[in-house]
């Protein structure tokens, strides 16, 4: 059975060129495309797809509109098709946290060439959402009405690193498991599948919410508790240390298992540069990235997290990385900020450098 797509876009050459892309792949293929929401609601009813591809900026009902109404009364995968603008990276950022599976941005200039181009990461983006979980944004905001626990050990603080992954569906993810860490928590090293452009923004909202300081990462800085940093979306995050300190360390080296950044490099690097003094957390994503570098960190003396399966928007990273013999403990996404501090509270006395 092929996935059936819906393309939603006010643009008929973007709705061509997306048509020609999802059918050219063997499993799967568009049904239909409307040319704006109030069409799209008629064509749902009548062609029940599977998938959504669902334009930002829409003429009669604007894209939020109509993805907040369709997550009320008929919840189902959509993939955001985004401008890589500012105001887009925030509308984007605000459709994931709707319930949108994940977003592809269109390009600025050569646009038929530009989405020729983009043929793989629509069709992965499309896979994914096909095989996603809908978790409902009500059920996901439930976590943030806790406070989070203060470590009060700057021992632990100072020496211990935390250290996060995730991709599909990882926005929310993460979210939920920053607002969960108090403002003494060690620092955090993020790698979030993200293309350049929206990174930014999205530290900023991330910043905006949390009680820790969280920004993109810039490269050379040293890591300071209460403080997370998120890879650039077009960039490889590592952990290094400098002297006494540990520092951020950015790449432009070539994309790893076609992502950059990668998961797999900040793990990797975490394993060697921090080794036992490491924890490390694996979130929803579609995909291995990550397992083989979790892995490694375990053999150094990390403790590991993974998220469930049934907090997971895809469970693929998490399932990898337990399948590789990384993982300590799998747990529900409103679990793991309570066990990652619990465990360093637990464990304060072995923060020694390595």
């Amino acid at each position: 059975m092929k996935t059936k797509v819906l393309v939603i876009d006010d643009s008929a050459l973007i709705r061509s060129l997306l048509t020609e892309i999802i059918n050219s792949q063997p499993d799967m293929q568009v049904v239909g495309a409307a040319p704006d929401p109030i069409i799209a609601r008629d064509m749902i009813k009548q062609l029940n797809p599977d998938v959504l591809t669902l334009d930002v900026e829409m003429p009669k009902m604007d894209g939020l509109d109509f993805l907040e109404r369709l997550m009320r009364l008929r919840p189902m995968p959509v993939v955001m098709i985004s401008t890589l603008t500012e105001r887009g990276s925030e509308i984007t950022l605000r459709a994931l946290e709707l319930g949108a599976i994940d977003f592809v941005t269109k390009p600025k200039l050569a646009i038929t060439d530009g989405i020729r181009e983009y043929t793989d990461l629509i069709a992965d983006k499309i896979r994914a959402a096909s095989q996603a979980r809908i978790i409902s944004s009500r059920r996901s905001a439930s976590v943030e009405k806790t406070a989070p626990v203060s470590i009060r050990n700057p021992l632990i603080s100072s020496e211990k690193l935390i250290i996060v992954g995730a991709s599909t569906g990882g926005t929310e993810a993460i979210k939920s498991f920053l607002l969960g860490m108090p403002s003494d928590c060690p620092g955090i090293l993020i790698t979030q599948h993200m293309p350049a452009g929206f990174t930014k923004s999205f530290a900023n909202r991330l910043n905006s919410l949390c009680q820790i300081s969280v920004k993109e990462a810039e490269g050379g800085e040293r890591i300071l508790p209460g403080h997370a940093y998120i890879a650039p979306g077009d960039q490889h995050l590592l952990l290094a240390r400098s002297g006494a300190n540990y520092v951020t360390l950015l790449s432009d080296a070539a994309p790893v298992s076609r992502h950059k950044p990668s998961v797999d490099v900040l793990f990797e690097s975490a394993a060697t540069a921090a080794g036992k003094n490491a924890i490390g957390v694996i979130m929803t994503g579609m995909g291995k990235d990550g397992a083989a570098g979790m892995a490694k960190m375990k053999e150094a003396g990390a403790y590991n997290f993974a998220q469930n399966e049934e907090s997971c928007v895809v469970f693929g990273m998490p399932k990898e990385a337990i399948a590789h013999g990384g993982v300590d403990e799998v747990l529900h996404l409103n679990d793991l900020p309570k066990a990652v501090l619990g465990y360093l509270m637990a464990n304060g006395k072995q923060a020694l450098r390595v």
